[in-house]
């Protein structure tokens, strides 16, 4: 899918708060910036985060939630929906694909990003067990649960949501990209994004440096010139 021929309508599905800004809110920017249509779907509610132990972990949790929703402005997303796991125990199970699917039926979405459910030896923060199961379930969600009507069955029968089969898929914090977006022009939405999770970074400028570091990074990879920032992703052609 090239970039002049953007998707209408996207889903991006993470663990936590904050894990869409980090690996893809300029890419977000980009999409809304052209007109299509994104919506966030946040499994965790963030509660086992943030380093102030006295604040309690139900608050956490309600904080997060504010920020994520403040980070999705930034970058012209108003659609954020949580699904209320326990952050740091997410596991791949029967309800959390009904619940993914649920999502994806209700969307409808051209596009689906998420985390790779493949471990990152050479980056291992990218691959949290929350990310890996996040990653994992949503995979099995858009095949075969989405697309099948007999898949999670409440969710025709008593909800009304008819099948939906995913055309692409594409993967952040992958070790097989084959998708790199130019985000230069991006990159200061993507950063009030981040700024936007107070309650996770002490220190922006540190996170800042870092990650134009990464994007630096992927753009030379790309071949795209010096002083381009670039997210890459590994994309999948899902349906036939």
């Amino acid at each position: 899918m090239p970039e002049e021929n953007p998707p209408t309508s996207a889903l991006v599905v993470t663990a936590h708060p904050d894990d869409v800004d980090f690996g893809s809110a300029g890419s977000i920017s980009w999409l809304t910036s052209v007109g299509t249509t994104v919506t966030y779907c946040i499994v965790t509610d963030g509660q086992a985060g943030g380093s102030d132990r006295s604040v309690s972990r139900s608050e956490m949790a309600q904080i997060r939630r504010r920020e994520q929703t403040a980070a999705a402005a930034e970058v012209g997303v108003t659609d954020v929906r949580f699904l209320g796991y326990r952050d740091g125990e997410l596991a791949v199970s029967h309800e959390l694909r009904r619940d993914i699917t649920r999502v994806i039926r209700q969307v409808r979405p051209e596009v689906v990003i998420t985390q790779s459910p493949e471990r990152r030896w050479d980056r291992i923060p990218a691959s949290h067990p929350d990310h890996l199961a996040a990653g994992e379930a949503t995979v099995q969600a858009i095949y075969p649960d989405a697309g099948n009507p007999f898949a999670h069955p409440s969710l025709l029968d008593d909800e009304g949501l008819e099948p939906w089969s995913v055309p692409w898929l594409w993967l952040m914090s992958s070790g097989s990209t084959d998708r790199v977006i130019d985000v230069t022009d991006h990159a200061e939405r993507k950063f009030a994004a981040l700024g936007s999770h107070h309650s996770q970074i002490a220190d922006l400028g540190m996170v800042r440096e870092r990650v134009t570091e990464w994007m630096a990074h992927n753009a030379r990879e790309a071949g795209l010139p010096e002083g381009r920032l670039a997210e890459s992703f590994q994309t999948v052609r899902t349906s036939f």
